[in-house]
């Protein structure tokens, strides 16, 4: 099974979420949140932490991840994890492929023409939402 993750960072004042604009397929030219590929034996959270400082500069100094969620697609034998963080500071990005953006954690991420994964994003920050007293 395929496994990728991606990371839901929240700014150190939790108004506003880390996105990257797609240089690729798939969602080229949409908004999406940070991630990529858990390497084989790789463990999940180790996978994140990874993928997170090569496409941002952010490493485990700056923010704690945590597992929120799971997406299991059967018929794509694809599992994506999604974790979710608060910086603690400050960061200076450092950007590897795609541009880095801060949104609002009010922007419409049910937009299909601006935002990535069929409102995929706008589930998983609703989530966050509701149990930020217990991630951060």
């Amino acid at each position: 099974m395929k496994k990728l993750n991606v990371i839901l960072v929240y700014n150190k004042d939790e108004d506003k979420i880390l996105m990257c604009k797609r240089e690729k397929e798939p969602y080229i030219g949409k908004f999406n949140l940070v991630g990529g590929k858990v390497e084989k034996n790789e463990t999940k959270l180790h996978a994140a932490y990874r993928e997170l400082q090569e496409e941002t500069g952010i490493t485990k100094n700056d923010i704690k991840l945590t597992n929120l969620m799971n997406f299991q697609y059967e018929l794509s034998d694809m599992e994506l994890e999604v974790y979710v963080g608060k910086l603690n500071k400050e960061v200076n990005l450092v950007e590897e492929i795609n541009k880095l953006y801060w949104m609002s954690k009010e922007e419409n991420f049910f937009d299909e023409s601006k935002f990535a994964g069929e409102g995929n994003i706008a589930h998983m920050v609703k989530q966050a939402e509701l149990y930020k007293d217990k991630l951060f």
